[in-house]
Protein backbone atom coordinates (compact mmCIF):
# COMPACT_ATOMS: atom_id res chain seq x y z
CA UNK A 1 0.00 0.00 0.00
CA UNK A 2 1.90 3.54 -0.64
CA UNK A 3 -0.51 5.60 0.95
CA UNK A 4 0.79 6.89 4.51
CA UNK A 5 -1.39 5.26 7.01
CA UNK A 6 0.12 4.39 10.49
CA UNK A 7 -1.37 1.83 12.76
CA UNK A 8 -2.69 3.57 15.65
CA UNK A 9 -1.39 1.77 18.82
CA UNK A 10 -4.28 3.06 21.06
CA UNK A 11 -6.31 0.21 22.63
CA UNK A 12 -10.10 0.98 21.89
CA UNK A 13 -13.51 -0.48 22.86
CA UNK A 14 -16.88 -0.51 22.03
CA UNK A 15 -20.25 -1.98 22.69
CA UNK A 16 -20.65 -4.87 19.66
CA UNK A 17 -24.35 -5.29 20.03
CA UNK A 18 -27.21 -2.96 19.87
CA UNK A 19 -27.63 -0.78 21.97
CA UNK A 20 -30.96 -2.01 24.43
CA UNK A 21 -32.50 -5.04 26.30
CA UNK A 22 -31.42 -8.27 25.14
CA UNK A 23 -29.86 -12.39 26.63
CA UNK A 24 -26.54 -10.79 26.15
CA UNK A 25 -24.74 -7.67 25.36
CA UNK A 26 -20.51 -7.71 23.95
CA UNK A 27 -18.24 -5.13 24.98
CA UNK A 28 -15.24 -5.15 22.46
CA UNK A 29 -11.66 -4.31 23.21
CA UNK A 30 -8.22 -3.99 20.56
CA UNK A 31 -5.37 -3.01 20.83
CA UNK A 32 -1.67 -3.72 22.24
CA UNK A 33 -2.98 -3.05 25.94
CA UNK A 34 -5.91 -4.84 25.39
CA UNK A 35 -5.81 -7.81 27.44
CA UNK A 36 -3.77 -6.62 29.80
CA UNK A 37 -7.15 -3.86 30.82
CA UNK A 38 -9.04 -6.41 30.81
CA UNK A 39 -7.59 -8.58 33.06
CA UNK A 40 -7.20 -5.00 35.39
CA UNK A 41 -11.03 -5.82 36.23
CA UNK A 42 -11.50 -9.57 35.40
CA UNK A 43 -11.98 -12.24 38.11
CA UNK A 44 -11.67 -15.52 36.99
CA UNK A 45 -9.39 -18.94 37.54
CA UNK A 46 -6.22 -17.49 36.12
CA UNK A 47 -5.40 -14.74 34.31
CA UNK A 48 -6.09 -13.97 30.94
CA UNK A 49 -2.50 -12.93 30.12
CA UNK A 50 -1.80 -16.05 30.68
CA UNK A 51 -4.54 -17.82 28.41
CA UNK A 52 -4.06 -18.78 24.76
CA UNK A 53 -6.03 -17.30 22.04
CA UNK A 54 -9.04 -18.27 20.86
CA UNK A 55 -10.43 -19.68 24.39
CA UNK A 56 -13.00 -18.42 26.27
CA UNK A 57 -12.59 -17.73 30.64
CA UNK A 58 -15.55 -17.98 32.95
CA UNK A 59 -15.49 -15.28 35.67
CA UNK A 60 -16.79 -11.48 37.19
CA UNK A 61 -16.13 -8.17 36.65
CA UNK A 62 -15.54 -6.26 39.69
CA UNK A 63 -15.31 -2.30 40.39
CA UNK A 64 -13.02 0.16 42.14
CA UNK A 65 -15.13 -0.27 45.37
CA UNK A 66 -14.73 -4.26 45.07
CA UNK A 67 -18.43 -4.93 44.07
CA UNK A 68 -19.52 -7.37 41.20
CA UNK A 69 -21.05 -5.62 37.97
CA UNK A 70 -21.32 -8.75 36.35
CA UNK A 71 -20.07 -12.74 35.80
CA UNK A 72 -19.18 -12.69 32.04
CA UNK A 73 -17.25 -14.71 29.51
CA UNK A 74 -14.06 -13.47 28.33
CA UNK A 75 -12.81 -14.56 24.45
CA UNK A 76 -9.20 -13.93 23.89
CA UNK A 77 -7.73 -13.51 20.25
CA UNK A 78 -4.10 -13.00 20.24
CA UNK A 79 -2.41 -11.25 17.56
CA UNK A 80 -2.39 -11.80 14.41
CA UNK A 81 -5.27 -13.87 14.45
CA UNK A 82 -8.22 -12.07 15.53
CA UNK A 83 -10.32 -9.76 13.40
CA UNK A 84 -8.31 -6.61 13.68
CA UNK A 85 -5.07 -8.77 13.92
CA UNK A 86 -4.50 -7.72 17.16
CA UNK A 87 -4.58 -8.42 20.53
CA UNK A 88 -8.35 -8.48 21.54
CA UNK A 89 -11.11 -9.43 23.93
CA UNK A 90 -14.44 -9.88 23.45
CA UNK A 91 -16.44 -8.97 27.09
CA UNK A 92 -19.84 -10.86 26.79
CA UNK A 93 -22.44 -10.14 29.56
CA UNK A 94 -25.70 -10.20 30.54
CA UNK A 95 -28.27 -8.03 28.20
CA UNK A 96 -28.46 -4.66 30.59
CA UNK A 97 -27.55 -1.39 29.05
CA UNK A 98 -26.18 -0.52 32.61
CA UNK A 99 -23.79 -3.50 33.11
CA UNK A 100 -22.54 -2.45 29.50
CA UNK A 101 -21.87 1.09 30.47
CA UNK A 102 -20.19 0.21 33.52
CA UNK A 103 -17.69 -2.08 32.24
CA UNK A 104 -17.20 0.20 29.48
CA UNK A 105 -16.38 2.84 31.90
CA UNK A 106 -14.13 0.93 34.18
CA UNK A 107 -12.12 0.37 30.95
CA UNK A 108 -12.10 4.03 29.70
CA UNK A 109 -10.33 4.35 33.40
CA UNK A 110 -7.37 1.87 32.06
CA UNK A 111 -6.10 4.12 29.63
CA UNK A 112 -8.85 3.23 26.84
CA UNK A 113 -10.32 5.09 24.14
CA UNK A 114 -13.86 4.60 22.76
CA UNK A 115 -14.41 3.54 19.43
CA UNK A 116 -14.83 5.57 15.99
CA UNK A 117 -16.86 4.41 13.81
CA UNK A 118 -15.27 0.94 11.88
CA UNK A 119 -12.38 1.15 13.87
CA UNK A 120 -12.28 -2.42 14.35
CA UNK A 121 -12.98 -3.00 10.38
CA UNK A 122 -10.58 -0.39 9.70
CA UNK A 123 -7.83 -1.79 12.06
CA UNK A 124 -8.39 -5.06 10.29
CA UNK A 125 -7.89 -3.74 6.55
CA UNK A 126 -4.52 -1.43 8.30
CA UNK A 127 -2.96 -4.67 9.40
CA UNK A 128 -3.85 -7.02 6.32
CA UNK A 129 -6.81 -9.12 7.81
CA UNK A 130 -9.20 -7.41 4.94
CA UNK A 131 -8.64 -5.62 1.30
CA UNK A 132 -10.83 -2.31 1.11
CA UNK A 133 -13.65 -4.04 -1.03
CA UNK A 134 -14.29 -7.02 1.59
CA UNK A 135 -14.28 -4.51 4.73
CA UNK A 136 -17.22 -2.23 2.70
CA UNK A 137 -18.69 -5.54 2.38
CA UNK A 138 -18.80 -6.34 6.23
CA UNK A 139 -21.28 -3.49 6.02
CA UNK A 140 -23.03 -4.78 3.54
CA UNK A 141 -23.27 -8.59 5.54
CA UNK A 142 -24.90 -6.10 8.53
CA UNK A 143 -27.05 -4.54 6.65
CA UNK A 144 -28.60 -6.99 4.33
CA UNK A 145 -32.40 -7.62 4.40
CA UNK A 146 -32.55 -10.78 1.81
CA UNK A 147 -31.33 -13.52 0.94
CA UNK A 148 -29.94 -11.85 -2.51
CA UNK A 149 -28.14 -9.06 -0.41
CA UNK A 150 -26.68 -10.93 1.82
CA UNK A 151 -25.35 -13.83 -0.71
CA UNK A 152 -23.89 -10.87 -2.17
CA UNK A 153 -22.48 -9.13 0.30
CA UNK A 154 -20.97 -12.28 1.97
CA UNK A 155 -19.37 -12.81 -2.51
CA UNK A 156 -17.60 -9.79 -1.71
CA UNK A 157 -16.73 -10.46 2.26
CA UNK A 158 -14.87 -13.97 0.91
CA UNK A 159 -13.35 -11.98 -1.94
CA UNK A 160 -14.17 -12.75 -4.71
CA UNK A 161 -15.06 -8.87 -7.09
CA UNK A 162 -11.10 -8.97 -4.89
CA UNK A 163 -9.71 -11.59 -6.51
CA UNK A 164 -10.88 -10.72 -9.75
CA UNK A 165 -9.74 -7.21 -9.84
CA UNK A 166 -6.60 -7.88 -8.27
CA UNK A 167 -5.45 -10.29 -11.23
CA UNK A 168 -6.51 -7.60 -13.48
CA UNK A 169 -4.40 -5.17 -11.79
CA UNK A 170 -1.50 -7.78 -11.93
CA UNK A 171 -1.42 -8.06 -15.49
CA UNK A 172 -1.80 -4.29 -15.66
CA UNK A 173 1.61 -3.86 -13.00
CA UNK A 174 3.41 -6.80 -15.45
CA UNK A 175 2.01 -4.99 -19.29
CA UNK A 176 3.72 -1.64 -17.64
CA UNK A 177 6.73 -2.60 -15.91
CA UNK A 178 8.13 -4.42 -19.26
CA UNK A 179 6.87 -0.95 -21.13
CA UNK A 180 9.32 0.94 -18.27
CA UNK A 181 12.00 -1.66 -18.77
CA UNK A 182 12.40 -0.93 -22.53
CA UNK A 183 12.50 2.86 -21.43
CA UNK A 184 15.18 2.43 -19.37
CA UNK A 185 17.26 0.51 -22.24
CA UNK A 186 16.26 2.77 -24.86
CA UNK A 187 19.59 3.31 -26.02
CA UNK A 188 20.23 -0.39 -26.60
CA UNK A 189 16.69 -0.61 -28.64
CA UNK A 190 15.57 -3.40 -26.76
CA UNK A 191 11.99 -5.35 -27.13
CA UNK A 192 11.01 -6.74 -23.94
CA UNK A 193 6.90 -6.66 -25.26
CA UNK A 194 5.37 -5.95 -28.72
CA UNK A 195 3.02 -3.38 -29.08
CA UNK A 196 0.38 -5.52 -30.33
CA UNK A 197 1.29 -7.94 -27.21
CA UNK A 198 0.14 -4.86 -25.53
CA UNK A 199 -2.78 -3.99 -26.97
CA UNK A 200 -3.93 -7.44 -26.79
CA UNK A 201 -3.85 -6.95 -22.65
CA UNK A 202 -5.22 -3.90 -22.77
CA UNK A 203 -8.08 -5.03 -25.08
CA UNK A 204 -8.73 -8.19 -22.57
CA UNK A 205 -8.57 -6.04 -19.63
CA UNK A 206 -10.72 -3.78 -21.05
CA UNK A 207 -13.65 -6.31 -21.85
CA UNK A 208 -13.24 -7.45 -18.28
CA UNK A 209 -14.03 -4.32 -17.09
CA UNK A 210 -16.72 -3.98 -18.73
CA UNK A 211 -18.34 -7.09 -17.53
CA UNK A 212 -17.47 -5.60 -14.20
CA UNK A 213 -19.31 -2.37 -14.81
CA UNK A 214 -22.11 -4.23 -17.15
CA UNK A 215 -23.28 -5.89 -13.24
CA UNK A 216 -23.34 -2.79 -11.83
CA UNK A 217 -27.45 -2.33 -12.15
CA UNK A 218 -27.88 -5.85 -10.96
CA UNK A 219 -25.75 -5.41 -7.72
CA UNK A 220 -26.86 -2.59 -6.64
CA UNK A 221 -30.37 -3.42 -6.87
CA UNK A 222 -29.59 -6.48 -4.83
CA UNK A 223 -27.58 -4.72 -2.49
CA UNK A 224 -30.00 -1.20 -1.86
CA UNK A 225 -32.89 -2.87 -3.25
CA UNK A 226 -35.96 -1.68 -6.05
CA UNK A 227 -38.33 1.84 -5.48
CA UNK A 228 -41.69 0.74 -6.67
CA UNK A 229 -43.95 3.98 -7.39
CA UNK A 230 -48.05 2.60 -7.48
CA UNK A 231 -49.65 5.26 -9.15
CA UNK A 232 -52.70 5.59 -10.66
CA UNK A 233 -56.23 8.14 -10.67
CA UNK A 234 -57.78 7.81 -7.74
CA UNK A 235 -60.03 4.56 -6.45
CA UNK A 236 -58.06 2.30 -9.24
CA UNK A 237 -57.24 -0.38 -6.42
CA UNK A 238 -53.58 0.88 -4.87
CA UNK A 239 -54.32 0.87 -1.52
CA UNK A 240 -56.09 -2.47 -1.97
CA UNK A 241 -52.90 -4.17 -4.15
CA UNK A 242 -50.74 -2.63 -1.41
CA UNK A 243 -52.89 -4.69 1.60
CA UNK A 244 -53.10 -7.36 -1.02
CA UNK A 245 -48.94 -7.62 -1.00
CA UNK A 246 -48.53 -6.78 2.43
CA UNK A 247 -51.31 -9.79 3.90
CA UNK A 248 -52.56 -6.83 5.66
CA UNK A 249 -54.68 -3.72 6.13
CA UNK A 250 -51.90 -0.79 5.97
CA UNK A 251 -53.54 1.29 3.83
CA UNK A 252 -56.94 3.01 4.13
CA UNK A 253 -59.49 1.38 1.53
CA UNK A 254 -62.22 3.63 0.60
CA UNK A 255 -64.59 4.58 -2.22
CA UNK A 256 -63.88 8.20 -1.68
CA UNK A 257 -61.28 10.14 -4.10
CA UNK A 258 -58.56 11.22 -2.45
CA UNK A 259 -58.64 8.90 0.64
CA UNK A 260 -55.00 8.67 0.54
CA UNK A 261 -53.43 12.00 1.41
CA UNK A 262 -49.69 11.00 1.74
CA UNK A 263 -47.01 8.55 0.43
CA UNK A 264 -46.91 5.15 1.70
CA UNK A 265 -43.84 3.10 2.22
CA UNK A 266 -43.52 -0.38 2.61
CA UNK A 267 -41.49 -3.29 1.91
CA UNK A 268 -42.18 -6.78 -0.09
CA UNK A 269 -39.30 -9.15 -0.22
CA UNK A 270 -39.52 -11.61 -3.76
CA UNK A 271 -37.39 -13.97 -4.19
CA UNK A 272 -34.61 -12.10 -2.60
CA UNK A 273 -35.31 -8.79 -4.10
CA UNK A 274 -36.76 -6.15 -1.75
CA UNK A 275 -38.90 -3.96 -3.55
CA UNK A 276 -39.65 -1.16 -1.46
CA UNK A 277 -43.37 -0.25 -2.15
CA UNK A 278 -44.80 3.95 -1.89
CA UNK A 279 -48.60 4.10 -2.63
CA UNK A 280 -48.79 7.40 -3.58
CA UNK A 281 -51.54 10.00 -3.55
CA UNK A 282 -54.11 9.95 -6.83
CA UNK A 283 -52.95 12.18 -8.91
CA UNK A 284 -55.58 14.51 -10.23
CA UNK A 285 -56.71 18.18 -10.33
CA UNK A 286 -57.87 19.13 -6.75
CA UNK A 287 -58.40 22.67 -4.88
CA UNK A 288 -57.84 20.94 -1.44
CA UNK A 289 -54.53 22.20 -0.55
CA UNK A 290 -54.05 18.75 1.43
CA UNK A 291 -54.59 16.73 -1.18
CA UNK A 292 -52.27 19.49 -3.13
CA UNK A 293 -49.41 18.31 -0.97
CA UNK A 294 -50.06 14.47 -1.53
CA UNK A 295 -50.24 15.27 -5.04
CA UNK A 296 -46.87 16.66 -5.08
CA UNK A 297 -45.13 14.19 -3.21
CA UNK A 298 -46.57 11.55 -5.96
CA UNK A 299 -44.93 13.39 -8.69
CA UNK A 300 -41.60 12.95 -6.19
CA UNK A 301 -41.81 9.22 -5.49
CA UNK A 302 -42.20 8.69 -9.02
CA UNK A 303 -39.04 10.66 -10.20
CA UNK A 304 -37.50 8.90 -7.34
CA UNK A 305 -38.76 5.60 -8.67
CA UNK A 306 -36.75 2.51 -10.17
CA UNK A 307 -39.84 1.23 -11.42
CA UNK A 308 -43.50 2.95 -11.78
CA UNK A 309 -46.16 0.64 -11.84
CA UNK A 310 -48.90 2.11 -13.30
CA UNK A 311 -52.52 0.98 -12.17
CA UNK A 312 -55.67 0.93 -14.38
CA UNK A 313 -59.07 0.36 -13.50
CA UNK A 314 -60.73 -2.27 -16.50
CA UNK A 315 -63.92 -0.58 -16.30
CA UNK A 316 -62.82 2.65 -16.54
CA UNK A 317 -60.11 2.33 -19.12
CA UNK A 318 -56.77 2.73 -19.72
CA UNK A 319 -55.77 6.56 -18.21
CA UNK A 320 -53.89 8.69 -21.03
CA UNK A 321 -53.88 12.10 -19.79
CA UNK A 322 -51.90 10.19 -16.31
CA UNK A 323 -49.62 7.70 -18.51
CA UNK A 324 -48.54 11.01 -20.39
CA UNK A 325 -48.07 12.99 -17.53
CA UNK A 326 -45.68 9.46 -15.90
CA UNK A 327 -43.98 9.59 -19.30
CA UNK A 328 -42.35 13.16 -18.37
CA UNK A 329 -41.03 11.99 -15.29
CA UNK A 330 -40.29 8.67 -16.00
CA UNK A 331 -38.93 6.77 -19.39
CA UNK A 332 -41.49 4.07 -20.68
CA UNK A 333 -38.92 1.36 -20.24
CA UNK A 334 -39.67 1.69 -16.36
CA UNK A 335 -43.36 1.74 -16.24
CA UNK A 336 -45.09 -1.25 -15.74
CA UNK A 337 -48.71 -1.30 -17.17
CA UNK A 338 -51.25 -2.85 -14.93
CA UNK A 339 -55.31 -3.24 -15.41
CA UNK A 340 -56.85 -4.22 -12.16
CA UNK A 341 -60.50 -5.84 -11.26
CA UNK A 342 -60.30 -8.36 -13.46
CA UNK A 343 -62.28 -10.26 -11.31
CA UNK A 344 -65.33 -7.80 -12.76
CA UNK A 345 -63.84 -7.94 -16.46
CA UNK A 346 -62.17 -10.73 -18.01
CA UNK A 347 -61.40 -8.74 -21.49
CA UNK A 348 -57.76 -7.49 -21.06
CA UNK A 349 -56.10 -5.70 -23.43
CA UNK A 350 -52.82 -6.74 -24.97
CA UNK A 351 -51.35 -2.99 -23.96
CA UNK A 352 -51.18 -4.13 -20.65
CA UNK A 353 -48.29 -5.64 -19.32
CA UNK A 354 -50.18 -8.00 -16.95
CA UNK A 355 -54.06 -8.28 -15.66
CA UNK A 356 -54.47 -8.58 -11.96
CA UNK A 357 -57.49 -8.41 -9.06
CA UNK A 358 -55.88 -7.42 -5.69
CA UNK A 359 -59.24 -8.51 -4.30
CA UNK A 360 -58.78 -12.07 -5.49
CA UNK A 361 -55.51 -12.31 -6.17
CA UNK A 362 -55.66 -13.09 -9.76
CA UNK A 363 -52.60 -12.64 -11.76
CA UNK A 364 -50.52 -11.48 -8.73
CA UNK A 365 -47.42 -13.67 -9.00
CA UNK A 366 -47.44 -12.93 -13.04
CA UNK A 367 -47.20 -9.52 -11.48
CA UNK A 368 -43.85 -10.58 -9.43
CA UNK A 369 -42.80 -11.58 -12.75
CA UNK A 370 -43.19 -8.55 -14.15
CA UNK A 371 -41.56 -6.64 -11.34
CA UNK A 372 -38.20 -9.12 -11.42
CA UNK A 373 -38.18 -8.81 -14.48
CA UNK A 374 -37.96 -5.24 -15.11
CA UNK A 375 -35.87 -4.75 -11.99
CA UNK A 376 -33.20 -7.28 -13.13
CA UNK A 377 -33.43 -8.02 -16.71
CA UNK A 378 -32.18 -11.21 -18.35
CA UNK A 379 -28.96 -10.94 -16.25
CA UNK A 380 -28.29 -14.24 -15.50
CA UNK A 381 -25.45 -13.81 -12.67
CA UNK A 382 -24.39 -17.27 -10.60
CA UNK A 383 -23.14 -17.29 -7.14
CA UNK A 384 -19.59 -17.30 -8.13
CA UNK A 385 -19.76 -14.54 -10.63
CA UNK A 386 -17.49 -11.21 -9.32
CA UNK A 387 -20.43 -8.61 -9.20
CA UNK A 388 -20.27 -4.73 -8.89
CA UNK A 389 -22.68 -2.88 -6.33
CA UNK A 390 -20.73 -0.26 -5.17
CA UNK A 391 -20.75 3.19 -6.60
CA UNK A 392 -16.88 3.37 -5.22
CA UNK A 393 -16.03 0.36 -7.33
CA UNK A 394 -17.80 1.17 -10.51
CA UNK A 395 -16.13 4.93 -10.69
CA UNK A 396 -13.06 3.44 -9.99
CA UNK A 397 -14.15 0.83 -13.19
CA UNK A 398 -14.93 3.92 -14.98
CA UNK A 399 -11.64 5.72 -14.63
CA UNK A 400 -9.54 2.94 -15.48
CA UNK A 401 -11.12 1.88 -18.61
CA UNK A 402 -10.48 6.04 -19.63
CA UNK A 403 -6.93 5.61 -19.07
CA UNK A 404 -6.95 2.14 -20.84
CA UNK A 405 -8.81 3.84 -24.38
CA UNK A 406 -6.18 6.84 -23.54
CA UNK A 407 -3.06 3.96 -23.77
CA UNK A 408 -4.82 2.24 -26.78
CA UNK A 409 -4.90 5.98 -28.16
CA UNK A 410 -1.28 6.54 -27.68
CA UNK A 411 -0.40 3.25 -29.09
CA UNK A 412 -2.39 3.92 -32.16
CA UNK A 413 -0.57 7.57 -32.71
CA UNK A 414 2.84 5.93 -32.23
CA UNK A 415 3.61 8.06 -29.14
CA UNK A 416 6.42 7.25 -27.37
CA UNK A 417 5.99 4.44 -24.16
CA UNK A 418 6.68 7.65 -21.61
CA UNK A 419 2.16 8.10 -22.47
CA UNK A 420 1.45 4.37 -22.55
CA UNK A 421 3.04 3.96 -19.30
CA UNK A 422 1.44 7.01 -17.90
CA UNK A 423 -1.91 5.93 -18.82
CA UNK A 424 -1.35 2.12 -17.77
CA UNK A 425 0.13 3.62 -14.01
CA UNK A 426 -3.15 5.37 -13.60
CA UNK A 427 -5.18 2.28 -14.56
CA UNK A 428 -3.78 0.36 -12.11
CA UNK A 429 -4.07 2.95 -9.41
CA UNK A 430 -7.84 2.62 -10.26
CA UNK A 431 -7.82 -0.55 -9.73
CA UNK A 432 -6.12 -0.42 -6.69
CA UNK A 433 -8.46 1.98 -5.15
CA UNK A 434 -11.24 -0.50 -4.91
CA UNK A 435 -9.47 -2.98 -2.74
CA UNK A 436 -7.23 -0.72 -1.16
CA UNK A 437 -3.93 -1.08 -2.34
CA UNK A 438 -3.72 2.95 -3.55
CA UNK A 439 -6.30 5.07 -1.01
CA UNK A 440 -6.17 7.91 0.37
CA UNK A 441 -7.09 8.54 3.95
CA UNK A 442 -9.97 11.07 3.38
CA UNK A 443 -11.27 8.05 1.49
CA UNK A 444 -11.06 5.55 4.12
CA UNK A 445 -12.55 7.99 6.91
CA UNK A 446 -15.40 8.34 4.70
CA UNK A 447 -16.01 4.34 4.13
CA UNK A 448 -15.30 3.81 7.93
CA UNK A 449 -17.89 6.49 9.66
CA UNK A 450 -20.61 4.56 7.49
CA UNK A 451 -20.09 1.53 9.96
CA UNK A 452 -21.56 1.09 13.59
CA UNK A 453 -19.40 2.08 16.62
CA UNK A 454 -18.65 -1.44 17.51
CA UNK A 455 -17.56 -2.79 14.05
Amino acid sequence: MTQTLSQNEDTITALATPNGVGAIAIVRVSGPNSIESVDKIFYGKKKLQDCDSHTIHYGKIIDKNREVVDDVLVSVFREPNSYTGEDSAEISTHGSSLIAEKIISLLLEENIRLAEPGEFTKRAFLNGRLDLAQAEAVADVINSRTDASLRGARNQLDGLLSQKVDSLREMLVNTSSLIELELDFAEEDLEFVSLQQVLDNINFIETEIDTLMSSYSFGRIIRDGVNVALVGEPNVGKSSLLNFFLKEARAIVSEIPGTTRDVIREELSIDGILFRLFDTAGIRTTEDSIEKEGVSRSRKAIEDADIVLFLNDINTGFSNYLYNEIKELKSESRILKVVNKIDTNHNVSNFYDVGISAKTGEGIERLFDKLKEKAVGSQNYTEKTAVVSNIRHYQALKKTKENLIGAKKSIEEKLSGEFISVDLRNAENSLGEIIGKITSEDILNNIFAKFCIGK
